[in-house]
């Protein structure tokens, strides 16, 4: 992980450049879980994210889908398990996918699911700050 990186945005567009910039450590077979209270701004870092890997199409929350599937240097599962409890069985959704080495894996919401924590994957946690459009971002990586 880059140590230039920045633990606090200010705005929208500097949590989507901070994505972006987190996108240079990513690569196929990455999982990487989106930690944050609703609003905190986890689909705009995806957003960077998908920048980074030189995806152009409109990054939205797969809330209603469930996982959102965009190709870039390398393909991007982007799933959002927020509609899910954490008793649901999540075989349909093929979570295997997250195994895939030919994939990024990006999952908000994705800490509810304990059978998940057993991958080796990236955190990254969104928390407000001090103001409603400031975020404290916190990146590690976690062995699984």
């Amino acid at each position: 992980m880059k140590s230039d990186l920045p633990k606090i945005t200010r705005n929208p567009a500097e949590t989507q450049e901070l994505g972006n910039r987190f996108s240079e450590n990513l690569s196929a077979g990455d999982v990487v879980f989106i930690i944050g209270e609703l609003g905190a701004g986890k689909t705009v870092f995806v957003k960077g994210i998908a920048a980074g890997l030189g995806i152009r199409e409109n990054i939205t929350s797969p809330s209603f889908n469930l996982v959102k599937t965009y190709q870039g240097r390398c393909t991007l599962n982007h799933y959002d398990f927020y509609r899910l409890n954490p008793g649901d069985d999540l075989s349909e959704l093929n979570v295997e996918a997250l195994q895939d080495d030919d994939s990024i894996c990006v999952i908000e919401w994705g800490e509810r699911f304990a059978i998940l924590h057993t991958t080796p994957r990236w955190e990254v946690r969104i928390k407000y700050s001090d103001s409603d459009i400031e975020r404290l971002i916190e990146i590690e990586r976690i062995a699984g």
